[in-house]
């Protein structure tokens, strides 16, 4: 075997470097302290402070058994290091042993890609290191790198891009510029030199959780929750959704990637088990549904409560909307024809909510086909569904008349379109299309609050689509979620979209993004004070 390792730093010496270290029995050594000392050395660390073990696998491992003196052999840390393979290397799923299943001290093959438990004498890949002669690991949880079965670390410059992609780190200098023109001009290359911009990359498509893919792509994009995200160190009692979601925040934005796509394997897994099952990746299921159990769960886990701003989600999302209702009073002298609407004369009750998003109604498709025997495809602007929070509009539900107008508006508003109705019968889908500009709708005619308030003029960030076969729901084969994401800010050449499905990532011309069968939105506000008449804004079509 030392025939086919490298030689030693200095080629005239003449000899082949060990392929292995020599183990040496602590009883022949005189002097204890020399041998410390010697094995200090070799594994760069200062003299006096011997090298740390991490600790046993969850079995009954001895690691009283291994060697513990190393022979002072000049850089013998790099012996195996041309045995790794960066290609095979993927730390995206689950980290539990390829053997016993379980998740507690696992190491990484950095040879085959393979999980094991434990380094010790009896551990999983101290026998993969035998039978397999792969010999270099990685510490999933600390990123330290061990060679086995001689059980020594190894600190070399040459594996710090395999930590950074296991673990990436992020400085408040590193994600100053995420939103700015300038991030998108400079592309990032994996192993095999394909460019990909960080955050813009395909999320994998495991099986039917396509429909979590667009949600996740879209919170990722909320400048304040990732940067709450990229910046976090979560090492003690958070939850492990949390945990595994800045993980994978972290790796969507990673500027290292060796591959230019990340698998939310992880995630979803605890997302399936913190739910109970109700979000699976084995079924379609509802992103708005979604949306509002990952917004509510992400919220609880980081502390937060009842009250205004107590976490980064409610800071982000949470708005307040007057809710007016009024019992329906049937006139004998009214005209059949005639809408109930509010009596000033009776009683109204009016109660104030929070909302993290909100819910606008779209108008009912035509029910006959045209002359040439086409659907008509209806289409409405933003501002006409939007009117249901204009505090005039009645809706009449349940012998209850109600009408709405927002309080406060969060600094990202959240829509959903009520695209899909369902009845005892069949679920149907509303295929109506919504016109709406990119860059500055005005919510101050569904807003009632001082002057003091923010500014009400707000930029997209993020739409989701839906599309489907003719005649079906999102609960089909046919079924497929898009999300368009903004790229840069302030429109013109300083603003890019990309449409993303899965694994495709693909830059779009913004004339086409709303022919798509939008069902969520998410605006966000435009910095500064207020500006522009309502009528003006609305005709803000900048591009």
């Amino acid at each position: 075997m030392a025939d086919t390792r490298s030689r030693l730093g200095d080629d005239d010496t003449g000899y082949d470097r060990p392929a292995k270290k020599a183990r040496v029995d602590p009883g022949d050594s005189a002097d204890p302290s020399s041998s410390t000392l010697a094995q200090s050395r070799s594994n760069g660390l200062p003299a006096g402070i011997p090298s740390q073990r991490e600790e046993e696998d969850g079995e009954d491992d001895d690691d009283d058994d291994m060697p513990a003196g190393q022979p002072d052999v000049s850089r013998a840390a790099d012996l195996y290091l041309d045995t790794i393979n960066r290609v095979v290397l993927d730390f995206d799923f689950e980290k539990v042993c390829s053997v016993s299943l379980s998740n507690i001290n696992i190491y990484g093959c950095l040879v085959c890609g393979k999980y094991f438990q434990g380094r010790g004498r009896h551990s999983y890949a101290y026998a993969h290191a035998i039978h397999d002669d792969h010999h270099v690991f990685i510490n999933l949880e600390t990123t330290k790198v061990y060679v086995l079965p001689d059980g020594y670390p190894v600190s070399d410059p040459s594996l710090e891009d395999i930590a950074f992609v296991l673990s990436p780190t992020f400085t408040r200098a590193s994600i100053s510029n995420l939103s700015s023109p300038n991030h998108i001009l400079k592309p990032s290359y994996d192993l095999a030199s394909r460019p990909y911009i960080p955050g813009y990359i395909g999320l994998n498509d495991i099986k039917r959780n396509d429909y979590m893919n667009v949600i996740v792509h879209s919170l990722l994009h909320i400048p304040p929750l990732r940067d709450h995200l990229l910046l976090s160190n979560f090492r003690g009692k958070e939850s492990e959704l949390l945990k595994r979601f800045a993980s994978l925040a972290k790796k969507v934005w990673n500027p290292r990637l060796f591959k230019s796509q990340v698998s939310p394997h992880e995630f979803l897994q605890e997302v399936g088990r913190a739910s109970a099952g109700k979000f699976s990746l084995e079924r379609q299921g509802d992103p708005v549904e979604f949306l509002g159990w990952l917004l509510n769960r992400l919220h609880k886990d980081m502390g937060g409560t009842k009250k205004r701003n107590s976490s980064v989600i409610y800071a982000s999302f949470q708005g307040q909307v007057r809710m007016e209702t009024q019992q329906v009073l049937v006139r004998p002298d009214a005209e059949d024809s005639a809408k109930p609407r509010f009596d000033i004369d009776r009683e109204i009750k009016s109660t104030v909510s929070p909302f993290l998003f909100l819910a606008v109604d779209l108008p009912p498709p035509p029910l006959f086909q045209d002359a040439v025997e086409k659907n008509i495809i209806p289409q409405v602007g933003i501002h006409s569904v939007l009117t249901k929070y204009d505090g005039v509009t009645t809706q009449e539900s349940a012998g209850q008349l109600r009408r709405f107008k927002c309080q406060r508006l969060p600094p990202y508003i959240v829509l959903h379109f009520k695209r899909f109705t369902k009845n005892i019968f069949v679920e149907e889908k509303n295929p109506t299309i919504v016109n709406y500009p990119l860059r500055g709708v005005d919510f101050r005619d569904y807003l009632d609050a001082p002057s003091s308030h923010p500014a009400t003029l707000y930029d997209l960030i993020a739409n989701v689509t839906h599309e489907s076969a003719a005649g079906t729901t999102r609960d089909k084969e046919s079924t497929v979620w898009k999300v368009h994401l903004r790229a840069g800010a302030g429109g013109g050449e300083n603003e890019k979209w990309f449409q993303i499905q899965d694994l495709i990532v693909e830059e779009i011309r913004k004339e086409m993004i709303f022919l798509g069968e939008t069902v969520l939105q998410i605006w966000e506000r435009r910095a500064g004070p207020a500006s522009g008449a309502g009528d003006a804004s609305r005709t803000d079509t900048t591009q």
